[in-house]
């Protein structure tokens, strides 16, 4: 039960809708407190976000504050701080637990603020930090803690051991797509039909945009992901009954033609709080056992949420904020403006125009074209880490400083040095050619690395691991050790680096 006083009101941020920040039996307010919601144009101003992702954002809690009604207090205010004084003057408010360390650094700084636990997620920060502390070491890894969590909260399992007798079935699910097939041939994933609400929000970051105030990139087309809890549902529902069942084997694979596969488009459902973790990995364990969906992509996506997405929640938070400025290659060029831009057209690179198309019409892709093509080009290249960070921040709908910290920083740039993964996720058009169909029309040639139709990926692969340092470290990798001794067999070596050197970005 809530030990909140009755009265005390309650802050609910942009990324707390769903009904599980606001129920005492929770931890929560009261039932009886009033609740307090504030729309910052600040935070618009700041970066330059995805215009569909300002749609969605602003779209959820307008929603959510109509279906409130006269309970919640709604703000439209410049800043947080004069909204929350217009909302309720110097009288003490509860929050819970803010996303990002610059929320929760804000919030502590309020005298008359007390914050509450975090909410959305498995795992509390005081049990990580405790199961991450006894692990004694400063390098941590999801495949330890995925298992931890499937024991700690009996997910998938049987007695002590996993059901199946393995813990991961990765393994199974990196087919490539079905050759000369255009698409997966699934139903189609949930998508919700837009309110009045959704036509006020995109008339007034017309207007915002218009006077100045602020800029945006990427198009806002017809809202694609739920902004209520009840699309949210839906969408869950849609997923675990009608696309669960391929979405295993297919995990990996890109095809041009069909950009949502078999993946559940929830990440933006979960961000915004409008699902709780639990009832996804509930629901697909549901689906395992009544027979309807094969163990490797109920695993499989078990994994992502209960695996993946928790460890980065609270890998953000375990090593603070100076993991920020992680910059372990020493890498350090801008990014170009087509890229920043979301143009395809800077790139005569099939795999990455496409991808840089999609995430400028839709502010989405999923994992694969995420992490292999838009970050294993970054890597490749040199960009400076934090700056790649803050690109995917601002270019994605369910991008959010602890999502995309982790994420890039950790895992797609290498740039923490190996604290969170073992490895580069790397590689040359070989693997992009077996895993998508994009390299068939494009004008370069994965298996070449020098020359006019040389792959910039393939080129750009055994360029990272040349460059001045990176030998040596990835040498004495366990992961790495035998692509850095092909560099040695490559005859071509001193040509192939003439030409990244002029080739640039």
């Amino acid at each position: 039960m809530s030990a909140e006083k009755s009265g005390t009101p309650h802050w609910l941020f942009g990324d707390q809708l769903g009904p599980h920040f606001a129920d005492p039996a929770r931890g929560g307010p009261r039932r009886d407190a009033p609740l307090v919601m504030i729309e910052s144009r600040s935070v618009f101003r700041r970066r330059r976000f995805h215009r569909a992702k300002a749609h969605l954002v602003l779209s959820a809690m307008r929603h959510r504050a109509a279906e409130l009604g006269d309970r919640v207090r709604y703000v439209k205010a410049d800043t947080y701080r004069q909204g929350l004084r217009e909302a309720v003057g110097d009288a003490e408010v509860t929050v819970h637990h803010p996303t990002s360390h610059a929320a929760r650094a804000f919030v502590g700084a309020l005298p008359s603020v007390r914050v509450l636990p975090a909410r959305g997620f498995l795992v509390t920060h005081d049990e990580f930090r405790v199961w991450a502390d006894e692990r004694g070491t400063k390098r941590l890894r999801q495949e330890d803690f995925y298992r931890w969590v499937r024991q700690t909260h009996d997910v998938l399992m049987e007695g002590d051991r996993p059901v199946g007798g393995q813990w991961n079935l990765d393994h199974d699910n990196r087919r490539p797509p079905p050759r000369g097939a255009a698409d997966l041939g699934v139903p189609a994933p949930y998508r919700p039909r837009e309110s009045d609400i959704d036509a006020e929000v995109r008339s007034d970051l017309d207007r915002w945009a218009r006077d100045g105030d602020v800029e945006f990139v990427g198009e806002d087309g017809p809202r694609g992901f739920p902004a209520t809890r009840r699309e949210a549902l839906a969408a869950l529902r849609r997923f675990t009954e009608h696309r669960l069942a391929t979405f295993g084997s297919y995990e990996d694979a890109v095809l041009s033609e069909d950009a949502t596969m078999s993946h559940s488009l929830l990440s933006t459902s979960l961000n915004l709080g409008l699902l709780d973790p639990a009832e996804c990995v509930e629901r697909a364990e549901e689906r395992w056992r009544s027979g309807a969906v094969p163990l490797n992509s109920a695993e499989g996506f078990v994994r992502q949420i209960a695996g993946w997405r928790e460890f980065v929640w609270h890998v953000y938070w375990y090593f603070e904020e100076g993991y920020r400025a992680s910059n372990a290659l020493g890498h350090h060029k801008p990014l170009p403006d087509y890229f920043t831009q979301l143009s395809s057209d800077g790139t005569e690179a099939n795999c990455l125009s496409h991808t840089l198309e999609q995430v400028g019409s839709t502010g989405w892709t999923h994992h694969i074209p995420r992490l292999m093509i838009l970050g294993s080009f970054a890597l490749q290249r040199g960009w400076e880490p934090r700056t790649v960070t803050d690109w995917f921040h601002r270019s994605f709908v369910d991008g959010y400083d602890w999502v995309m910290l982790p994420n890039v920083v950790g895992m797609s740039q290498y740039a923490d040095g190996g604290r969170m993964t073992t490895k580069p996720y790397t590689s040359g058009g070989a693997y992009i050619n077996r895993m998508t169909d994009l390299c068939a029309p494009c004008r370069y040639n994965p298996s070449v690395r020098v020359g006019a139709d040389a792959c910039p990926f393939t080129a750009g692969y055994w360029t990272l691991l040349h460059r001045h340092r990176h030998r040596d470290r990835f040498a004495h990798n366990a992961r790495m050790t035998q692509a850095v001794r092909g560099l040695d067999r490559l005859p071509d070596l001193d040509a192939l680096l003439e030409q990244e050197r002029d080739r640039g970005d």
